[in-house]
């Protein structure tokens, strides 16, 4: 079942102790935008697919984080959201790991569960009957195994 979240009002997502984003839902619109980011676009042809996911992770990230808690500088002071600083954030692995847990995944999650038929309620045989009858005034063979 999908469940649809007709609110559309951003959220907080607690990345690690301390530090958390606001985010806005994630839409269609957010990851059509992200997938045509400029640094995305830029990407080599021979870009492995951790170059990709971290691009694309920067790209979704700087369209859908509004604000932030717990991000501060060398000194210990809070740094203003940035594009800049949300690249920076997510060049942290304990932050992208959860970010993309957290927040991308959902959306690919979904992707993926469209591919799938959901199982016969009892099973993939219950109910079947047989439908081979033999023809009108044929003898019935015998089975030989």
């Amino acid at each position: 079942m999908i469940r649809l979240n007709l609110t559309a009002s951003p959220s907080w997502l607690n990345l690690a102790p301390g530090l958390r984003l606001h985010v806005a839902p994630l839409s269609t619109a957010l990851m059509v935008s992200a997938r045509a980011d400029p640094a995305i676009e830029a990407l080599p042809d021979t870009a492995t697919q951790e170059e990709l996911a971290l691009a694309m992770a920067k790209a979704v990230a700087r369209r859908a984080v509004l604000d932030w808690e717990g991000v501060g500088d060398d000194a210990g002071d809070a740094v203003p959201i940035s594009p800049e600083g949300i690249d920076a954030l997510l060049e942290i692995w304990p932050v992208f790991e959860a970010f993309q847990t957290q927040y991308v995944a959902k959306g690919l999650i979904l992707d993926a569960e469209k591919n799938v038929s959901a199982p016969l309620p009892t099973g993939p045989s219950a109910g079947a009957t047989g439908t081979a009858r033999p023809a009108r005034g044929a003898a019935p063979t015998a089975r030989q195994d």
